[in-house]
């Protein structure tokens, strides 16, 4: 089966196509990739329907559409405002309609969820959640977002997790007030992408090995990812995104989720036990874009 797979992102839309066998089970063949910016939501979305489609007519048609967006977004598929970007810190995307015009100008019913939850089923069903039933998805560049698996299954709620919004303690000396621009110093407010960049002077990807910028980073997110080891209980969190899979960072951060526990979890005492608590995707880059395609084949693979 052709799956046609959207990882939209607030920067960029990575637009693909993928070969997947019957039962989903095994890697999908990546047909096609191509990334468009993500410019105004009815530029952006014309275009990436222009250019799936077109990518269709070499590689075969789709007869799946999976989406995997930046949020927040509307999830109940019994709402009106089904498949909409809602409270972005976008303003052009506020309450823009993704899911259904795509889903039109490809003929295709789409699978809609969030970016990183998408990623979290492509990593539970292809990658470093292979075999878990209870994990998290979390990934920082532009913004910090997560997917959380339990039981199996993403969780929705009401909505959907916003592990990136959770307020950690302020790492001593740090007096940044954040970015964010509905809680300031949240989890992404302090270190995501942006933030690093608007504290530092400098963007991420230009501050060296060994800047104090890490060692502020993996402290943030260690702060975020113990408490989220107490409440949630996964088996293990994926760190991913542009931010997140700088080498070394998920080691560093695994490390200092240890110290932030003070052996409370007994099952985290050990430092092999912490490293393989905090993991690098094992789709690498391809995270979401999978995902995408992992939302629109579905759980059973039909």
């Amino acid at each position: 089966m052709i799956v046609a797979a959207i990882e939209a992102g607030g920067t960029k839309f990575v637009l693909g196509l993928a070969k997947t066998d019957d039962a989903g089970l095994a890697l999908p063949e990546l047909l096609f990739r191509e990334s468009i910016a993500t410019t105004t939501p009815e530029e952006t979305i014309d275009r990436s329907a222009k250019v799936l489609a077109a990518a269709g007519k070499r590689f075969g048609a789709p007869e799946a559409l999976g989406i995997g967006c930046f949020g927040p977004v509307e999830l109940r598929k019994d709402h009106f405002d089904w498949g909409h970007v809602t409270s972005t810190p976008k303003p052009l995307w506020r309450d823009a309609d993704v899911a259904t015009p795509l889903g039109e100008a490809l003929g295709l019913k789409a699978a809609f969820d969030t970016d990183v939850n998408a990623a979290a089923l492509g990593e539970g069903r292809w990658g470093a959640g292979r075999g878990l039933s209870d994990f998290i998805y979390v990934t920082v560049g532009t913004g910090i977002g997560g997917g959380v698996v339990s039981g199996g299954s993403i969780v929705h709620g009401s909505s959907h997790p916003e592990l990136g919004h959770f307020k950690p303690a302020r790492v001593e000396g740090d007096g940044y007030s954040g970015y964010c621009p509905y809680h300031g110093a949240c989890l992404e407010g302090l270190a995501s992408g942006p933030a690093i960049g608007a504290r530092w002077g400098k963007r991420a990807e230009e501050l060296p090995e060994g800047h104090p910028a890490w060692r502020m980073e993996a402290a943030y997110l260690a702060r975020a990812f113990a408490a989220f080891a107490c409440i949630l209980s996964p088996q293990r969190i994926i760190l991913g995104g542009g931010v997140g899979m700088r080498p070394g960072l998920a080691e560093e951060v695994a490390e200092l989720v240890g110290i932030e526990l003070k052996g409370y979890l007994g099952w985290l005492s050990e430092q092999s036990a912490r490293k393989a608590f905090v993991v690098r995707p094992e789709l690498g880059a391809d995270a979401g874009l999978l995902g995408a395609v992992a939302l629109a084949i579905g759980k059973s693979g039909d």
